[in-house]
């Protein structure tokens, strides 16, 4: 407590001190002073890390059904799913083969992570993109930034920029599996009393593909600024509500040649054995996000920021359990109507309930021959897992809500860096970023096995990079930087390890990331090569296996590594045709591996683990080949047609390289299509149609398996593949004004 304290006075004292300053400024120099929270942490032009920029316009182009990781799906080295099957509902993202426990995932420089497993569920925050100014994306271990270490990437998001002048909107969409999605909101501009306001809401609702990927999603982003002279004070809240239908199961192969769509989430048999589904088998989630942004220029040159963000999460799995044992959960035989019943059906809520505070502080100095930031952050995470009976077929003396489970996950996250960039002559910059990190996790109490979690661990980790860029002129640019990255493992990687009595031996990570690259920036043309050389030391990696709530469950590798060259243009031969294109070649691999292959008897009694070797294998869900092309016509200033494909290549389900356990190689194709009108003066409609999977391809874009053998040699394999929609479309109506 007494270092939060500090850290508390470290952020406002400053902020005491310097409000009472006035003093207007012209309404840009407002806007750049409201971007600074964040950009220490974002890669500029001589940056030498590998750097992507979705910017506002690119944003409002994107369909609206679409999460962040399917907006993100076109860029280099991207592979974007969703369970659902269509843009709305649970979807990942995973980049150079790395998933999302991989990618530092910040907004406005406060990470979005979860703190125990390190995931970021995109589906907690609808309509993300509506409410945002524009996200950069940095592939490989890239710049500092606040949270987790990047072991694939980075994405930074901003916020909207106070507007500067008053705005209204209004968006409306239809689509395909009954898709409704409206967003309305509004802004004053930035007044004569340095202050604005904006707000915005959106609701969506839609059936999904799959059965059961039903989704009901709210969304409300409210931000107040201030601007005064030298001085910036922001406060943005951002509320998410979801409910959504389970589909992480997935669907076996033989079943979705019956029925690609069909899902067993909540499916059981009544007593004349007629299947049903039970109709609210359902993940439930609210998150409320509050953040403050205090910025003082000291002088022109020197720029003081401070945040301090708070969220709060809480929410439940609805479950269906068919013939389950009462002393599953910790119940006596129910006596019912004279008859002892030592099983029933019954409906489960696994909830959780927790608290992050994260407090940033960072200084900066930028001149024209040197830029250099240092900063200090702190974050503390209290979450409560715990799992309720809410009802049971044959019940005696169950108390109401039965709570049989209770465990608790306490982070606190404490880190410094520095970076500097600075000129060596007319041409050259060199790079130079530090950063230590301390990490304290605790867990405790007891998991729904009943198995103790009592666990603590104290992690510290040195994470230094440095690179250098090269201008040979205005257009072109070389660069080469080597960073290393060090990162903890998650709850579920530590929950698992415990219950297999090896908590001792899980172990963080290390990668280090060498990089070389070349940028080419004309009128006409823009181009970017490079090559990376990501070299793992016990790496977590996938096993291929899913947790009963969706987890991936990963396992420590000693040497591992991802290899690639990735290649993107954007070309604009005439004022009316756009082409852009991209390429990933890639060798991701883990050398002298061993797979342990569970081994039952006649009587799924688990007798021994069969030990097999591999020289070389592949790293699961990660394609050797990814690439993008996209055709842009402008037939006026104010439409535009744009047909896209994207090319995902074979990626293995677990990590032995058995072609049976993989997800096929696949093509996906795309249309865009928007016409502007200004229906008033000041006043436009903008006209969207959405065409996904043009070719109708029947494919499947992600999944799990799990694979084990009897005593007496025959092989058994489960698996969940996640069919993604067929041609689907969508229609979208806005107005500005």
């Amino acid at each position: 407590m007494k270092r939060l304290a500090l850290f508390c006075g470290v952020i406002f004292l400053p902020l005491i001190s310097q409000a009472q300053d006035s003093g207007q400024k012209e309404k840009v120099t407002q806007t750049k002073l409201d971007s600074v929270v964040v950009e220490s942490f974002r890669g500029g032009k001589n940056t030498p890390v590998t750097h992507s920029t979705m910017n506002i316009d690119l944003l409002k182009k994107q369909s609206p059904v679409s999460s962040v990781p399917m907006v993100l799906s076109l860029m280099p080295s991207v592979v974007a799913s969703t369970e659902g099957g269509n843009g709305l509902g649970y979807s990942s993202i995973r980049i150079r083969g790395s998933e999302s426990s991989r990618i530092n995932v910040t907004l406005n420089g406060v990470a979005l992570n979860d703190a125990e497993s390190q995931e970021v569920f995109w589906v907690n925050i609808p309509s993300f993109t509506s409410f945002l100014q524009d996200i950069q994306v940095q592939r490989g271990v890239g710049t500092s930034t606040n949270g987790p270490a990047a072991f694939g990437a980075s994405i930074n998001m901003r916020t909207l920029f106070a507007a500067q002048e008053p705005y209204g909107v209004a968006d409306f969409s239809i689509g395909s599996y009954n898709t409704y999605l409206s967003t309305v909101g509004a802004g004053t501009g930035l007044l004569k009393n340095g202050l604005s306001f904006d707000i915005r809401y959106s609701r969506n609702r839609g059936d999904g593909y799959i059965r059961n990927a039903k989704t009901d999603l709210g969304s409300l982003f409210a931000t107040v600024g201030w601007f005064n002279g030298d001085n910036s004070l922001k406060l943005t809240y951002i509320m998410g509500d979801q409910k959504s239908g389970i589909t992480w199961e997935g669907v076996s192969r033989e079943q979705m040649e019956i029925d690609r769509r069909f899902n067993s989430a909540g499916s059981y048999y009544d007593k004349a054995g007629n299947l049903l589904f039970y109709q609210n088998e359902t993940d439930n989630y609210i998150q409320h996000h509050i953040q403050t942004h205090f910025i003082h220029r000291i002088s022109p040159k020197l720029i003081w920021s401070s945040t301090i963000h708070f969220t709060k999460g809480d929410g439940f799995y609805e479950n269906y359990k068919n013939n389950r044992k009462f002393s599953e959960y910790n119940l006596p035989v129910q006596r019912v109507k004279g008859v002892d019943y030592s099983r029933s059906d019954v409906v489960i809520r696994q909830a959780l309930d927790n608290n992050y505070i994260a407090l940033n502080t960072s200084l900066s100095y930028n001149s024209e021959d040197f830029n250099s930031t240092a900063g200090v952050s702190y974050s503390y995470y209290d979450g409560d897992h715990f799992g309720k009976l809410i009802w049971s077929m044959y019940n005696n003396d169950i108390p109401e809500n039965y709570q049989w489970y209770l465990n608790k996950g306490f982070k606190a996250d404490l880190s410094a860096f520095a970076r500097v960039e600075k000129s060596l002559g007319s041409r050259v910059v060199a790079f130079a970023d530090l950063q230590y990190r301390r990490v304290d996790f605790t867990l405790g109490g007891e998991d729904k096995d009943f198995a103790s979690l009592d666990w603590k661990g104290v992690y510290d980790f040195f994470n230094p990079k440095a690179g250098i860029t090269l201008n040979i002129n205005i257009a072109n640019q070389l660069y080469a930087s080597v960073a290393v990255g060090r990162k903890e493992p998650g709850r579920s990687d530590i929950k698992e390890s415990i219950k297999a009595l090896t908590a001792a031996a899980i172990k963080p990570e290390r990668v280090i990331d060498y990089e070389a690259g070349y940028r080419l920036k004309s009128k006409k043309v823009t181009l970017s090569a490079n090559i990376y050389f990501m070299e793992y030391k016990d790496q977590l990696v996938p096993t291929g296996k899913l947790s009963e709530t969706g987890y991936v469950i990963k396992e420590n590798v000693e040497r591992s590594f991802r290899r690639g060259i990735e290649l993107s243009t954007s070309w604009k031969p005439l004022s009316y045709l756009g082409v852009d294109a991209n390429l990933t070649l890639s060798s991701n691999k883990i050398l002298n591996y061993i797979w342990y292959l569970d081994q039952f008897d006649e009587n799924w009694n688990l007798v021994s683990q069969r030990a097999v070797k591999f020289d070389k294998s592949d790293i699961a869900f990660s394609p050797a080949v990814t690439g993008m092309g996209m055709i842009t016509l402008l037939p006026s200033k104010s439409s535009s047609i744009s047909i896209h494909g994207k090319y995902v290549g074979k990626q293995y389900m677990d990590n032995t390289s058995n072609l049976s356990r993989s997800v096929p190689q696949y093509f996906v194709l795309g249309l865009n299509a928007s016409k502007s009108f200004e229906v008033k003066s000041g006043r436009f409609m903008d006209v969207q149609l959405f065409i996904d999977n043009m070719l109708n391809r029947k494919y499947f874009s992600n999944g799990w398996v799990y694979s084990a053998e009897f005593l007496n040699g025959d092989a058994y394999n489960e698996e969940g593949l996640y069919p993604q929609a067929e041609i689907n479309f969508t229609a979208k109506v806005a107005f500005r004004f």
